[in-house]
């Protein structure tokens, strides 16, 4: 279902073959009819890219065809077919089900024997279950079908690797603005007119596709519904005569993972705006204000943490504004952390330190505290040494006894080791003086 379109070229056989009926959507009418029409994808297309390199073979492995939607899957998959000579046959994922895929097997090999080849195309094959995806495995395997799939998710998450494995995968990018105007010139061939923008509506309705070619022509027969002569629309007229769409954005799959892992980034990279423009996408495609919140907590104390121990203050009160207000006043609270957090000085030696802690306390087990800072409640555990030898660091010169508080049988390790930033420069100056005066003390 994801596709690109173009003129019908008139001289072109299949072409007139497959030519759509005249009251057909735009978007059917310029579905490209031959592959060197397909606009955006030269990267997997071109001659020296991997389908270029195997149609010049004159054959096609299994493919995985990952990319935004309307960006020409389905009818390259189906390009593909008729330029190598084999059998195209659709099935979506969403649809059918194991009776469907048998069927599309048995048919597939009774053709391969009389010798014609089977692409079997499947729309959306992430749905399709674990065990459903093994089931493609013999016959891409033994030949009776090249599989082409086609899915908008990671394949790395949504595909067993016993499939990926056997298929080659294809990405295919989102439209950039070269090719949506491609598009936007090919409908105003085929319709015969201008469209009635204005230089800065005609970008405005280029990036109101975000990309997706066919949402694109949509919205072109949405303008064209205006009298052919009426003024131009200026951006704000065009948003208010289409209809407004969401950013592509599933909360629960891959494009909220990829998000967030921008803003937390941009955070990490010390770029406030960068940083701003993530969450501002996050927000306008829905996204839960307060996940942002414990995420913008998160970054104050794995990327931050002691050298600008306000960080965590701030973020925690941007989540309690946030929860006060609600939207969109409380959304203003989470810009000032997402500020703050992306310009306080950073570092991970807290983080890493926790890390290292965790890992030494997994190693060495259920190993007792000394005995002199354990306290003695009862005289057996005076008698049993708890609590002998304790200096009270308050009453030590200084007010810094130098007593080891590691187990007896662990040599001191090192685990914090602060950064030369912020606030984390005082703790080092710190740090390097109750050094000095263990050494001078004689302790370990």
């Amino acid at each position: 279902m994801s596709d690109l379109f173009e003129k019908p070229v008139p001289d072109d056989a299949s072409a007139r073959k497959a030519a759509p009926a005249a009251d057909a959507p735009l978007a059917e009418r310029l579905r490209p009819r031959r592959l060197e029409d397909v606009v955006g994808q030269q990267d997997a297309l071109g001659p020296e890219a991997p389908l270029g390199r195997m149609l010049a073979h004159g054959r096609i492995a299994s493919l995985i065809l990952w990319g935004p939607p309307g960006t020409g899957k389905t009818t390259i998959a189906r390009l593909l077919a008729e330029r190598v000579g084999m059998r195209f046959v659709q099935i979506s994922a969403i649809f059918s089900g194991v009776a469907d895929l048998k069927k599309a097997f048995a048919e597939a090999s009774e053709r391969r024997k009389l010798g014609q080849a089977t692409l079997l195309f499947v729309d959306e094959i992430h749905r399709f279950n674990r065990a459903q995806q093994d089931g493609f495995l013999p016959f891409v395997e033994d030949g009776t079908i090249t599989l082409v799939g086609a899915t908008t998710e990671n394949p790395s998450f949504e595909l067993n690797a016993a499939l990926l494995s056997r298929c080659q995968v294809i990405t295919l990018a989102r439209l950039d603005d070269d090719a949506l105007e491609a598009l936007l010139v090919r409908a105003e061939e085929a319709e015969g007119r201008a469209l009635p923008l204005t230089p800065d509506a005609r970008a405005t309705l280029r990036a109101l596709a975000d990309g997706d070619g066919r949402f694109l022509l949509n919205l072109v027969e949405e303008v064209l519904t205006l009298p052919a002569g009426a003024v131009p629309l200026d951006p704000a007229r065009l948003v208010e005569a289409v209809r407004a769409r969401a950013p592509v954005y599933d909360k629960g799959q891959e494009g909220h993972y990829n998000l967030i892992s921008a803003l937390h980034k941009s955070v990490r990279g010390s770029d406030p705006d960068a940083a701003l423009y993530w969450l501002a996408r996050m927000l306008q495609a829905g996204e839960d204000p307060l996940f942002l919140a414990r995420r913008l907590i998160r970054m104050a104390v794995e990327d931050i943490g002691m050298a600008d121990p306000a960080a965590l203050t701030q973020t925690l009160a941007a989540r309690d504004a946030y929860e006060a207000l609600g939207s969109p006043e409380g959304e203003l609270a989470l810009a000032q952390a997402t500020v703050y957090v992306a310009t306080a000085p950073k570092s991970n030696a807290l983080y890493m330190a926790d890390k290292r802690a965790h890992k030494s306390a997994r190693q060495h087990g259920s190993l007792m505290p000394p005995a002199h800072i354990l306290n003695a409640p009862t005289k057996l555990m005076q008698e049993q040494g708890y609590g002998a030898g304790y200096r009270y660091d308050h009453d030590e010169p200084d007010a810094f006894s130098g007593q080891d508080y590691f187990p007896d049988e662990m040599d001191r390790p090192v685990y914090y080791e602060p950064v030369e930033r912020g606030f984390e420069r005082e703790i080092a100056k710190r740090l390097q003086w109750w050094t000095k005066l263990r050494r001078e003390r004689g302790v370990r």
